[in-house]
């Protein structure tokens, strides 16, 4: 499936406004570390598809913009003396429509230099290869941010040392070694670096800041130029080992196990269709679920996972992951690990455990450790997940205790657990003197469900209704008169002067609208707060139609978001970003589907391409490519935790999921054309089906699914047992 993506897809963004913002990224599944074509250098977006300048491949550890990089430098082969110590001096055009985006393969022609440039990626490397045709000496800069250092070995054709930046860390000294090797003799007497003067001088050691290293060869003027090259967060000697490792393997080999390893996941979905577009944006899509988290462990020589703890500073025995936002992630991209990708799940579960042994708590955002940012708890979510669909059963004690944790300690770090945790025990809500309390009140019930999941799957049922019952908190700041969820201060009253467009303060990333539904683990118990079904559909209808307004407050100025929500014009559902995800589907709960099918087919047709604008807003680490996987294949996973899947709509004629078990999972689409925006009828097992939601063990049973497609929305009633699930369900 790898001739359908370009990783350029959502990559022309800016500052101010997103169509994704992803980087084009070439690595492999879960690889410890991406590489990407460099065209700006400076800031986070480093990348923009229409540019035409090169500046060389980045080896780059950026899960988002926002985040920032870590441990990253650049490469950049030249082929004149005209250079000087700055990016910009090496830099080259080149043509952005010859050049090859793959997963597993990126080629780029340097027009100034007449250079060739191809890289394949592994997991803790890299192989690089260059051909030359200027007849000018070839060379090779290595430019560094931050602190470093290197040890040029000739007689070895060897540069090795390590790299010091990053954007946030717990550890101020925090490294990552490279170990590099080149198929041609180093020519020593061209080879050193510039200082900030741009006076050249020869070097075979290299230390300082922000440093502009370049290699030059001896008989490589019209020749190819291999390269190797690995990292480690261990230390030099893992570096070389990992090098090692790598040096026995061609560059075609290499590209090979690259490719494979992309189209093992690739090939666990297989779906047709005539409009080849949707097979491109649907692949794109799925590849992008794959390329975080990242490994952030490695094998030592005994071939035993170790990895490097940076609260301890110290190397530790065992599995980790980094680069993961789990208030975007979970989702999405966990219910179709579930599905996929379990044995992959289970490990990255024992690499957060391992977060936990060494912080105290849980991970929020990873990158390279925490970073604390966003509401709630979310992982809790992947935990309960996990725990319901028998994933991990082994590390549930454990991860249920984590779990606890978070739920009644207030760490004295604000980037560790929950804010306001004790707040949140004493009055059933966070207050409004903590920043968007609206968003920790409601993240923090779902929690409270997801460990009574996890204590439901242990055995503990005193636990489990315990935190069912605080799971229902969110009731706690519902105002029936507006129908909105609104800030509570500590004696119970409601925050004045109310806006139901006013974004931030009480909200994250969003207003009243975005925010009030997001009550998965119990979508019954809202509609009976809102008095009545028909009150409830009247308003996520409204949501739907009511025009994309909004009012700075919180931010006093305009984030992406409100101009991306503005920009697609689909109401107040801002699907562009991750709080309204669900919000499609909850018409659904009503017994109203035909109004969740039309809205989700236009969100699916108009908003997600192949291209460079291919998302309505940030892509965040695979989880607005798994809204589109999910929904195009027709379900989606509402209530992470609950084992069902809301049913929607398909875009594709046919889907084939090969499952773990070995078995297969068909869904099948007639009548599907443009034109037919509702589902007439469907069946499981070639049985009618009237409910509005399957099971995770119908999908591992291998059960078929089959919907017939119609022009025109049909109604009818809905017992409570059709409707999905909700702790209020009767």
């Amino acid at each position: 499936m790898l001739h359908y993506i370009d990783t350029r897809q959502g990559s022309n963004n800016q500052h101010a406004y997103s169509n994704g913002n992803t980087l084009p990224y070439t690595g492999v599944p879960f690889g410890m570390n991406h590489y990407v074509v460099q065209t700006h250098n400076e800031g986070s977006w480093f990348f923009n598809p229409n540019d035409r300048v090169f500046q060389g491949i980045r080896l780059t550890h950026q899960p988002s913009p926002w985040m920032g990089d870590f441990a990253h430098f650049l490469m950049t082969p030249i082929a004149d003396d005209k250079i000087r110590g700055s990016v910009f001096t090496c830099q080259s055009s080149y043509r952005p429509e010859e050049a090859t985006f793959k997963p597993h393969y990126v080629k780029v022609k340097q027009q100034r230099y007449n250079i060739t440039t191809e890289l394949v990626p592994s997991c803790y490397g890299a192989a690089m290869r260059m051909k030359y045709h200027s007849g000018q000496q070839a060379g090779f800069v290595l430019n560094a941010k931050g602190q470093s250092e290197f040890k040029l070995d000739a007689a070895r054709r060897r540069i090795t040392g390590y790299i010091s930046n990053f954007s946030g860390c717990h550890d101020d000294g925090f490294r990552m070694y490279v170990a590099m090797s080149f198929s041609k003799d180093i020519d020593l007497g061209a080879t050193g670096q510039y200082d900030a003067e741009g006076q050249f001088s020869r070097e075979v050691d290299f230390s300082g800041v922000n440093q502009h290293a370049v290699l030059r060869f001896i008989e490589c003027e019209r020749d190819t130029l291999d390269v190797k090259l690995a990292t480690s967060f261990i230390s030099m000697e893992q570096a070389e080992l990992n090098l090692t490792r790598e040096l026995d393997a061609s560059f075609e080999d290499r590209q090979e196990a690259a490719a494979q390893a992309w189209n093992h996941y690739l090939n666990k979905i297989q779906v047709t269709h005539t409009n080849e577009e949707y097979l491109r944006t649907f692949y794109t899509c799925l590849y992008r679920m794959f390329l975080f988290p990242q490994k952030f462990y490695e094998l030592d020589a005994n071939m035993e996972p170790v990895h490097y703890d940076t609260t301890a500073r110290a190397v530790k025995k065992g599995i980790l992951y980094t680069n993961n936002g789990f208030w975007d992630t979970y989702k999405t991209v966990y219910p179709l690990y579930s599905i996929i990708a379990p044995k992959e799940y289970e490990e990255m579960l024992e690499g957060y455990l391992n977060s936990y042994r060494e912080t105290g708590f849980l991970p929020k955002w990873l990158s390279p450790d925490e970073r604390g940012l966003m509401p709630g708890t979310l992982i809790d979510a992947v935990i309960a997940d996990a725990a319901a669909k028998g994933i991990a059963h082994d590390l549930m004690p454990e991860l249920l205790a984590a779990m606890l944790t978070a739920a009644t300690t207030q760490s004295e770090k604000n980037c560790y657990g929950r804010q306001g945790t004790l707040d949140y025990i004493k009055h059933g809500y966070v207050p409004s003197s903590y920043h968007e309390s609206v968003n920790h009140t409601l993240d923090y019930a779902y929690s409270d469900y997801c460990i009574s999941r996890v204590a439901d799957v242990l055995g503990k049922p005193d636990m489990a209704d315990h935190y069912r019952q605080s799971a229902l908190n969110y009731r706690n700041i519902f105002d029936a008169e507006t129908g909105f969820m609104r800030a509570k201060d500590q004696n119970g009253q409601f925050r004045p002067d109310f806006n139901d467009t006013s974004w931030g303060l009480d909200y994250a990333e969003g207003s009243a609208w975005q925010t009030s539904f997001a009550v998965f683990q119990d979508i019954q118990g809202l509609i009976e707060a809102y008095g009545s079904k028909e009150r409830f559909f009247d308003k996520i209808t409204e949501l739907c139609n009511k025009a994309p307004d909004f009012d700075v407050r919180g931010y006093g100025f305009e984030i992406h978001e409100m101009s991306e929500m503005a920009a697609i014009d689909y109401g107040q559902l801002a699907i562009s970003n991750q709080p309204s995800f669900h919000i499609p589907y909850l018409f659904s709960y009503v017994g109203q589907p035909a109004s969740s099918q039309v809205v989700i087919k236009q969100l699916m047709t108009n908003l997600f391409n192949s291209g460079f604008n291919g998302f309505p807003g940030d892509e965040d680490n695979g989880s607005m490519s798994g809204w589109y996987v999910f929904s195009s294949m027709g379900f989606y996973p509402v209530c992470p935790g609950s084992n069902e899947y809301v049913l929607g709509i398909p875009l594709f004629d046919s889907v084939t999921i090969e499952l773990p078990n070995g078995k297969q999972m068909h869904i099948y689409t007639d009548n599907n054309n443009p034109q037919s925006n509702f589902v007439a009828n469907v069946q499981l097992e070639g049985q009618d089906y009237t409910k509005l939601y399957i099971t995770h063990d119908d999908i591992l049973e291998g059960k078929s699914l089959s919907f017939r497609l119609g022009l025109a929305p049909s109604y009818r009633s809905y017992e409570a047992e059709e409707l999905p699930f909700s702790i209020s369900k009767k």
